[in-house]
């Protein structure tokens, strides 16, 4: 938890970003909330360490794409010479990896630019507490990608028969071809062929068929 200083009980925050006029937009609004004070800015990352170290801000808002130093390495070395400040990464892409990437690193917190001026106070409001925050942008995608991976054939759920038979389909050979070569009724095929594609799935053969040559299935 970072100490409030008793003379100034505000949020101090410092702001690093390679566009000036995104500063100002987050000065003004940032120094228009009673809670807050913006103590310093800067579009440097090595500038933005030593900011870090002389002011020892609660609250550091990165941009992460900036160069020659990006926000991932200036949060790394803010890290190290000013621990208690508490950094929320900023940046214009909302894939989850970006927002790991940078907790991984060190920052409390991941916004995007897309993210409302009531939504990036929250994120401040919470990251000053000691808790972690990540706007709803990127979690919505989070969401999204896991759903789109529950929902993804998963070819474990098969049987050694089925998969045996999928490697038949996958010759072009029907239902009364499988049956003789597997020495099974054409029923028994069918009734593996249904199961295969709700194990799978899948609406249809021509759907099964396209899963097992991007798989390489078999």
């Amino acid at each position: 938890m970072f100490e409030h200083n008793p003379v100034n009980d505000k949020i101090t925050i410092l702001i690093v970003d390679d566009h000036k006029l995104i500063r100002d937009t987050w000065s003004f609004i940032l120094n228009s909330d009673p809670r807050f004070q913006v103590i310093a800015e800067t579009d440097s990352g090595k500038e933005a360490i030593e900011l870090a170290e002389n002011n020892r801000p609660h609250i550091v808002l990165m941009d992460i794409n900036m160069s020659p130093m990006n926000g991932f390495e200036a949060t790394k070395e803010i890290r190290k010479v000013s621990p208690d400040s508490k950094i929320i990464g900023v940046s214009m892409h909302s894939q989850p990896a970006y927002a790991k990437k940078m907790l991984q690193v060190g920052a409390m917190g991941y916004i995007t630019k897309n993210s409302s001026k009531e939504e990036m106070i929250g994120a401040i409001s919470e990251v000053a507490q000691g808790n972690k925050y990540i706007c709803h942008e990127v979690k919505a995608i989070l969401s999204e990608q896991i759903l789109e991976d529950n929902e993804k054939p998963d070819i474990n759920l098969l049987s050694q028969r089925e998969i045996e038979i999928i490697e038949l389909i996958k010759q072009g050979q029907s239902s009364k071809e499988i049956a003789q070569q597997l020495n099974i009724t054409l029923k028994t095929v069918e009734v593996h062929r249904h199961n295969i594609l709700k194990k799978l799935n899948l609406k249809n053969t021509a759907a099964l068929v396209n899963f097992i040559n991007n798989a390489g299935v078999a």
